[in-house]
């Protein structure tokens, strides 16, 4: 009897996501006791006080405003080019790197990875992250057959662990001729952590020892989805200036999303953002990540790419949404300000937060976790080594006592 036509490579895939099985864990609770009664900390996307899913309001105008035309026209491959020339802008602010730099236009965020994937890794090859990651990077790496593995992020003083990495990259790089170390920063997803210019420094030299003299190569995804919510918008992009006339062996690649910053997260819209010391490097990058695009989406969406074209180009617009945007920031830290405050007075141990969507706590059995909270009708993400908890999606007056109930079901579970 025939069981299966998929081809060996597809064969025993099944998308089991836990951020959505979560969360529709908690609407189904939500259906049964009343939204008042539950905590829903599952979802990526920022809810205000009143739990509403949050559009910038003047994202919303321009983009209601846009002529049929932008609405449904099909958009170059590479990406409308005011689009991709206002990427820049947003992405490194005023602190544009030194180098050749080139943008082509994916389907969100993810689509950066997919494409980083693909084209910067062969079959088999091993990838590099953090042991606390975002879960469709290895679902992607899987995909396409390569692999991915993890560095301890954190040392025993909750400081960037540069050691393990450098260790890591050197034991990836002794099999391989390349590697793919991907960084999710700032306001890392899932912890809230954010790397220090120290620690960019010390990622820099570590690169550098590694592909020094040998043949070897290195690309650095730098995974920027939250950094419109992660601080003051010129601080936390000095960080670009440390990839300046990297070696020609030294790839960047950063992932710009317009989900989070934008507001547009179903629209799915990005671009990756390539910056190399060499002309051919970036010339290749945009080659070839156009031909994958080609490949895989044809193009994307159109109105959304019109929309950030339109408000870069008009300072009023731009001012308006930064306004916006920094009013929710300050939302987000108030939330995640008081969790803070709470899991301190209580003992509840966390993973260090500086900005950003979420905040980790760690534990040995956090599917057990999340299922005891249950009990108490809140709902967070299990991961390998702990819980999410969103708090860019609950508000105030059910963060306040959640620390420490929390708490309380560690204890009862011996965490």
């Amino acid at each position: 009897m025939i069981t299966s036509i998929a081809a060996p490579h597809a064969k025993g895939k099944s998308a089991q996501d836990k951020i959505f099985g979560a969360n529709a864990a908690a609407i189904a609770a939500a259906a049964k006791y009343g939204a008042d009664k539950v905590t829903n900390a599952t979802i990526g996307a920022i809810l205000d006080e009143e739990e509403k899913l949050v559009c910038l309001p003047t994202v919303e105008k321009v983009y209601r405003a846009l002529p049929t035309n932008e609405l449904i026209a099909y958009a170059p491959i590479a990406g409308l080019p005011n689009y991709l020339e206002s990427v820049l802008d947003a992405t490194f602010g005023q602190s544009r790197p030194e180098g050749y730099i080139a943008a082509v236009a994916t389907s969100g965020g993810t689509g950066v990875i997919h494409h980083a994937v693909w084209n910067y890794m062969s079959k088999g090859d091993i990838a590099l992250t953090s042991d606390w990651y975002w879960g469709p990077y290895s679902v992607i790496c899987k995909d396409m057959e390569r692999k991915l593995e993890t560095y301890q992020m954190l040392d025993e003083n909750n400081k960037y662990n540069l050691p393990a990495l450098k260790a890591k990259v050197n034991e990836v790089l002794a099999k391989q001729d390349s590697l793919l170390l991907i960084i999710n920063t700032p306001a890392h997803n899932p912890t809230g952590y954010s790397l220090s210019d120290a620690d960019m420094d010390g990622v820099i030299s570590i690169l550098k020892d590694a592909t020094a003299d040998n043949g070897k190569t290195v690309t650095l995804l730098l995974d920027i989805a939250y950094i419109d919510y992660a601080g003051e918008k010129e601080e936390v992009r000095k960080i670009f200036r440390k990839i300046s006339n990297l070696p020609a062996s030294i790839l960047t690649i950063v992932a710009y999303s317009m989900s989070k910053g934008f507001t547009m997260y179903g629209q799915r819209t990005g671009a990756m953002v390539g910056v190399s010391s060499s002309k051919e490097v970036i010339e290749e990058f945009s080659a070839v990540n156009q031909y994958s695009s080609r490949a895989t989406w044809s193009n994307i969406n159109r109105p959304a790419m019109a929309t950030l074209a339109k408000i870069y180009r008009d300072s009023e617009l731009l001012a308006s949404v930064e306004m916006e945007r920094d009013n929710y920031y300050k939302m987000i830290k108030a939330r995640a300000d008081l969790f803070t405050k709470e899991a301190q007075e209580c003992g509840l141990k966390m993973l260090p937060y500086v900005a950003g969507f979420f905040i980790s706590i760690p534990a040995k059995n956090p599917d057990a976790v999340c299922e005891k909270l249950h009990e108490e009708n809140i709902f967070a993400v299990p991961l390998a080594a702990g819980v999410r908890i969103a708090v860019c999606a609950v508000p105030l007056k059910k963060i306040k006592g959640m620390a420490a109930k929390f708490n309380a079901v560690m204890e009862a579970l011996g965490e």
